[in-house]
Protein backbone atom coordinates (compact mmCIF):
# COMPACT_ATOMS: atom_id res chain seq x y z
CA UNK A 1 0.00 0.00 0.00
CA UNK A 2 2.77 2.49 0.94
CA UNK A 3 4.65 1.67 -2.26
CA UNK A 4 1.51 2.38 -4.36
CA UNK A 5 1.01 5.76 -2.69
CA UNK A 6 4.67 6.66 -3.18
CA UNK A 7 4.47 5.76 -6.88
CA UNK A 8 1.25 7.77 -7.21
CA UNK A 9 2.84 10.83 -5.57
CA UNK A 10 6.01 10.52 -7.69
CA UNK A 11 3.91 10.21 -10.85
CA UNK A 12 1.88 13.27 -9.89
CA UNK A 13 5.06 15.27 -9.20
CA UNK A 14 6.43 14.30 -12.61
CA UNK A 15 3.22 15.44 -14.33
CA UNK A 16 3.24 18.75 -12.44
CA UNK A 17 6.91 19.25 -13.32
CA UNK A 18 6.24 18.60 -17.02
CA UNK A 19 3.23 20.93 -17.01
CA UNK A 20 5.35 23.83 -15.75
CA UNK A 21 8.55 23.08 -17.68
CA UNK A 22 9.63 25.65 -20.25
CA UNK A 23 9.21 24.80 -23.94
CA UNK A 24 13.01 24.66 -24.30
CA UNK A 25 13.26 22.27 -21.33
CA UNK A 26 10.59 20.09 -22.94
CA UNK A 27 12.51 20.06 -26.24
CA UNK A 28 15.65 19.06 -24.38
CA UNK A 29 13.79 16.33 -22.49
CA UNK A 30 12.54 15.00 -25.84
CA UNK A 31 16.08 15.09 -27.28
CA UNK A 32 15.13 17.65 -29.93
CA UNK A 33 17.54 20.31 -31.09
CA UNK A 34 16.11 23.07 -33.25
CA UNK A 35 17.75 23.35 -36.68
CA UNK A 36 18.92 26.51 -38.41
CA UNK A 37 16.01 28.30 -40.03
CA UNK A 38 15.77 27.58 -43.75
CA UNK A 39 15.56 30.63 -46.02
CA UNK A 40 12.36 31.19 -47.99
CA UNK A 41 12.43 29.61 -51.44
CA UNK A 42 10.21 32.22 -53.13
CA UNK A 43 8.90 35.77 -52.72
CA UNK A 44 7.62 35.53 -49.12
CA UNK A 45 8.84 35.63 -45.53
CA UNK A 46 8.76 32.82 -42.99
CA UNK A 47 6.85 34.78 -40.35
CA UNK A 48 4.74 37.94 -40.19
CA UNK A 49 3.88 39.70 -36.94
CA UNK A 50 0.54 41.50 -36.68
CA UNK A 51 -0.15 42.86 -33.21
CA UNK A 52 0.33 39.96 -30.81
CA UNK A 53 -0.09 37.30 -33.50
CA UNK A 54 2.59 35.56 -35.53
CA UNK A 55 1.57 34.02 -38.84
CA UNK A 56 4.08 31.35 -39.85
CA UNK A 57 4.32 30.41 -43.52
CA UNK A 58 4.05 26.79 -44.57
CA UNK A 59 7.06 24.78 -43.40
CA UNK A 60 8.24 21.64 -45.15
CA UNK A 61 9.65 18.59 -43.35
CA UNK A 62 13.38 18.04 -43.60
CA UNK A 63 15.47 15.03 -42.63
CA UNK A 64 18.71 15.08 -40.60
CA UNK A 65 20.68 16.06 -43.73
CA UNK A 66 18.33 18.97 -44.46
CA UNK A 67 16.69 17.28 -47.43
CA UNK A 68 12.95 17.71 -47.94
CA UNK A 69 10.99 14.57 -46.98
CA UNK A 70 9.12 13.78 -50.18
CA UNK A 71 6.33 11.46 -51.18
CA UNK A 72 2.63 10.99 -51.55
CA UNK A 73 0.71 9.59 -48.59
CA UNK A 74 -1.22 6.47 -49.49
CA UNK A 75 1.14 5.68 -52.36
CA UNK A 76 4.79 6.28 -51.38
CA UNK A 77 4.49 6.82 -47.64
CA UNK A 78 2.58 5.21 -44.78
CA UNK A 79 0.59 7.14 -42.18
CA UNK A 80 3.47 6.54 -39.73
CA UNK A 81 5.99 8.04 -42.16
CA UNK A 82 3.66 10.99 -42.74
CA UNK A 83 3.29 11.45 -38.98
CA UNK A 84 7.08 11.59 -38.67
CA UNK A 85 7.25 14.13 -41.53
CA UNK A 86 4.61 16.31 -39.84
CA UNK A 87 6.66 16.14 -36.64
CA UNK A 88 9.69 17.41 -38.59
CA UNK A 89 7.60 20.30 -39.93
CA UNK A 90 6.62 21.14 -36.33
CA UNK A 91 10.31 21.24 -35.38
CA UNK A 92 10.96 23.63 -38.30
CA UNK A 93 8.04 25.83 -37.17
CA UNK A 94 9.43 25.94 -33.63
CA UNK A 95 12.87 26.86 -34.98
CA UNK A 96 11.30 29.81 -36.82
CA UNK A 97 9.45 30.83 -33.64
CA UNK A 98 12.67 30.66 -31.63
CA UNK A 99 14.55 32.71 -34.24
CA UNK A 100 11.79 35.33 -34.29
CA UNK A 101 11.19 35.56 -30.53
CA UNK A 102 14.52 34.56 -29.04
CA UNK A 103 12.67 32.60 -26.36
CA UNK A 104 9.79 30.14 -26.76
CA UNK A 105 8.50 31.25 -23.34
CA UNK A 106 7.05 34.26 -25.19
CA UNK A 107 4.47 31.96 -26.82
CA UNK A 108 1.16 32.67 -25.12
CA UNK A 109 -0.83 30.21 -27.20
CA UNK A 110 -0.65 28.19 -30.39
CA UNK A 111 -3.89 29.35 -31.98
CA UNK A 112 -4.16 27.36 -35.20
CA UNK A 113 -2.36 24.74 -37.25
CA UNK A 114 -3.15 24.25 -40.92
CA UNK A 115 -1.77 20.96 -42.22
CA UNK A 116 -1.52 20.10 -45.90
CA UNK A 117 -0.90 16.49 -46.89
CA UNK A 118 0.43 15.38 -50.27
CA UNK A 119 -2.13 12.62 -50.70
CA UNK A 120 -3.16 9.95 -53.17
CA UNK A 121 -6.78 10.42 -54.28
CA UNK A 122 -8.10 7.62 -52.06
CA UNK A 123 -6.05 8.57 -48.95
CA UNK A 124 -8.17 9.51 -45.92
CA UNK A 125 -5.68 9.57 -43.03
CA UNK A 126 -4.93 13.31 -43.18
CA UNK A 127 -5.75 13.88 -39.50
CA UNK A 128 -3.53 11.01 -38.35
CA UNK A 129 -0.64 12.45 -40.37
CA UNK A 130 -0.99 16.01 -39.03
CA UNK A 131 -1.22 14.58 -35.50
CA UNK A 132 2.58 14.35 -35.81
CA UNK A 133 2.68 18.14 -35.58
CA UNK A 134 -0.15 18.57 -33.08
CA UNK A 135 1.20 15.93 -30.69
CA UNK A 136 4.67 17.50 -30.62
CA UNK A 137 3.29 21.03 -30.18
CA UNK A 138 1.30 19.74 -27.20
CA UNK A 139 4.36 18.01 -25.72
CA UNK A 140 6.45 21.16 -26.02
CA UNK A 141 3.94 23.86 -25.05
CA UNK A 142 1.53 21.92 -22.80
CA UNK A 143 -1.90 23.54 -22.55
CA UNK A 144 -0.61 26.56 -24.50
CA UNK A 145 -0.13 24.18 -27.42
CA UNK A 146 -3.80 23.16 -27.70
CA UNK A 147 -4.95 24.61 -30.99
CA UNK A 148 -7.64 24.72 -33.63
CA UNK A 149 -6.64 22.77 -36.73
CA UNK A 150 -7.34 21.80 -40.29
CA UNK A 151 -5.82 18.76 -42.02
CA UNK A 152 -6.42 18.68 -45.77
CA UNK A 153 -5.27 16.58 -48.70
CA UNK A 154 -3.65 18.07 -51.81
CA UNK A 155 -2.66 16.52 -55.13
CA UNK A 156 0.86 17.96 -54.80
CA UNK A 157 2.96 20.22 -52.56
CA UNK A 158 6.08 22.32 -53.21
CA UNK A 159 9.22 20.29 -53.98
CA UNK A 160 7.15 17.09 -53.73
CA UNK A 161 7.05 17.42 -49.92
CA UNK A 162 4.99 14.92 -47.95
CA UNK A 163 3.40 17.68 -45.85
CA UNK A 164 3.42 21.44 -45.46
CA UNK A 165 2.23 23.04 -42.22
CA UNK A 166 1.33 26.64 -41.29
CA UNK A 167 0.79 27.96 -37.77
CA UNK A 168 -0.73 31.01 -36.07
CA UNK A 169 0.69 31.83 -32.63
CA UNK A 170 -0.29 34.41 -30.02
CA UNK A 171 2.70 35.94 -28.23
CA UNK A 172 3.50 38.00 -25.13
CA UNK A 173 5.65 41.06 -25.42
Amino acid sequence: MKRSIIHLVLGFCLLVNLAFASPEANLERLGIGLPEVSPSIANYVSVVRSGNLLFLSGHLPRDAEGQVIKGKLGRDLSVEQGYAAARQSAIALMATLKAELGDLEKVERVVKVFGMVNAAPDFTGHSQVINGCSDLVGEVFGDKGKHARAACGFSSLPLGAAVEIEMIVEIRD
